[in-house]
Order: C-alpha cells, then sequence, then structure tokens
C-alpha cells in the first residue's frame, strides 16, 4: 500500500490500496483519497523495518547483475554474460522464500515486491536475453532483430496478464523464461529455420492453454522438481566453464533437464474443484 501524508492545507491525502486478491496478479490497486482524521499506516521501528530493506536490496541486485551481463555481451564475452544471468536466477529464486520467512510485506507496506520483482524478472529473463540474442551473431542481424522484438513485446503482455498462475500455482502457459531459450540457442546454434520456430511456438505458448511448473511453488513432483533444478545448474555453470561447449555428459544433463521441465505439464494433477 502506497501512503502519502494529509497536505496542510487541505488536510487531505492520497493512499493507495490493493483490493481483495492474494499477490499482484490476483488483486487490482485503487486511488483512494483520505479525509482529515484518517489515519495512515503506522511507521514502524527502523530495526522492524531493516530486514526487509535488505530483503528488497537483495532482490534489486538482479537488475545490477542484469547490466552487468548486458555489458559483457556487447563486449562479446558471452560465457560471462550467461554466468551474471545465472546468479540473477539464483537471486530470484530464493529472494521470495525470505521475503515471506521474514514476512517482509508486514515490515514494510509502503514498498511493493511483486512490483519490484517483475521489474527484475523482466530486465533478466527477457530484456537482456533478447539483447544477448542480437549481439551474438549467431544469425543475420535483421533476423534476430526481429525474434527480439518479437520476445520482448509478446513477454510484456504476458507479466501483464493477471492469470499467470493456476489455482495450484502452475504457470500458464509458456512462463517467459527467455533467457533460458536464449542460453540453449547461443549453445547449441541451431539453423534460423529451427531456432525461428523454437522462439515463435514459445512466443505463441506465453497465451495457450498450457502449464509450466514453478520449482518453489508448485507441490507435485516438488523435491524430483527441486534435485533437478540443482542439476540444471550444475550443469549449466559447467557449460559456462567450458566456454559455451558442452562436453557430452554436460550435454545430455542439459538436454534431458530441458526435457522434463517442458514435459512435466502433462502430468498434472488438476486440482479438486471447490464444493460449492
Amino acid at each position: 500500500m502506497f501512503y502519502r501524508p494529509a497536505s496542510k492545507a487541505s488536510g487531505r491525502g492520497l493512499r493507495l490500496e490493493k483490493r481483495s486478491g492474494h499477490g499482484l496478479r490476483s488483486g487490482r490497486w485503487r486511488r483512494v483519497t483520505t479525509e482529515p482524521g484518517d489515519a495512515g499506516p503506522s511507521r514502524k521501528p527502523f530495526g522492524t523495518r531493516l530486514p526487509a530493506y535488505l530483503v528488497h536490496f537483495f532482490t534489486a541486485s538482479g537488475g545490477a547483475l542484469a547490466f552487468l551481463s548486458l555489458f559483457a555481451a556487447i563486449d562479446g564475452h558471452f560465457a560471462v554474460a550467461f554466468a551474471w544471468l545465472g546468479v540473477a536466477l539464483i537471486v530470484d529464486g530464493v529472494d521470495g522464500t525470505i521475503a515471506r520467512a521474514l514476512h517482509v510485506r508486514d515490515r514494510v507496506p509502503n514498498i511493493s515486491g511483486d512490483v519490484l520483482d517483475l521489474v527484475i524478472d523482466f530486465t533478466t529473463y527477457v530484456f537482456v536475453p533478447a539483447a544477448i540474442l542480437v549481439l551474438c551473431n549467431i544469425w543475420p542481424k535483421p533476423l534476430a532483430m526481429g525474434w527480439g522484438i518479437v520476445i520482448i513485446v509478446s513477454a510484456a503482455l504476458y507479466f501483464a496478464d493477471l492469470r499467470m498462475k493456476t489455482p495450484d500455482n502452475w504457470f500458464a502457459g509458456f512462463p517467459a523464461v527467455w533467457n533460458v531459450v536464449v542460453f540453449y540457442i547461443v549453445v547449441y546454434e541451431p539453423s534460423a529455420w529451427v531456432a525461428s520456430i523454437i522462439i515463435g511456438a514459445a512466443a505463441i505458448g506465453q497465451a495457450m492453454p498450457l502449464v509450466f511448473v514453478h520449482p518453489f511453488r508448485v507441490q507435485q513432483f516438488k523435491p524430483v522438481t527441486l534435485g533437478m533444478c540443482v542439476v540444471w545448474a550444475v550443469a549449466a555453470f559447467a557449460c559456462i566453464a567450458e566456454g559455451l561447449k558442452p562436453d557430452p555428459v554436460t550435454n545430455i544433463v542439459l538436454l534431458a533437464c530441458a526435457a522434463y521441465f517442458c514435459g512435466l505439464g502433462f502430468l498434472r494433477r488438476m486440482p479438486k474443484p471447490k464444493a460449492g
């Protein structure tokens, strides 16, 4: 919730409140003008707020990692660029769990961790990977620019979709993990038409009635999925250490993990409808 104190002249203030719902994509914001005498949110002691500020700074550090990745790619150091994006992926994977454990929203209600997370995710999952796709020079630049624009525009619409998650926390549609898609394209360098099919299918898949697992929120297969996340991360960083030229074992692991995460949605157990 955002709160602006009442002005001395009119005695009125401004408050943005969230309507009923859980998470940014479930509720809507409304603007409320406060009248004289209305109480704003109480300000908690700094010692209480400090852990929340530190978590928000931790989340925001993903933007700095994206910045470092972009300039590494501009300099032609694509393994380094993906290493920075890999660290950003780890930050994104754990910051939400830390935030919920520390009740960050209750400590600092005027800063939206949901909005901050969306800003950083769009930068690290979409914008910088699209730039890497153009900068890596594996295709003619006009083709890469065209697909980069498709990635950015389609992902922006996906990020704004309030139906991004199913009630049982699966992603509805391809979850715009373009950092992973571009990583595989740069590593395996498929022909232009094969890569175009992959990117086009993923872009359209963001609006299709498909489901993809959220590794930390979906309970079905969770232990196996978390284990596969660790295996994939180790293989991806091994590939980066090898200059994006994976050895046979790393190659098999990367492809097996891709098959697991792409295919797991077909095994989803549909949630039981609520009574009444």
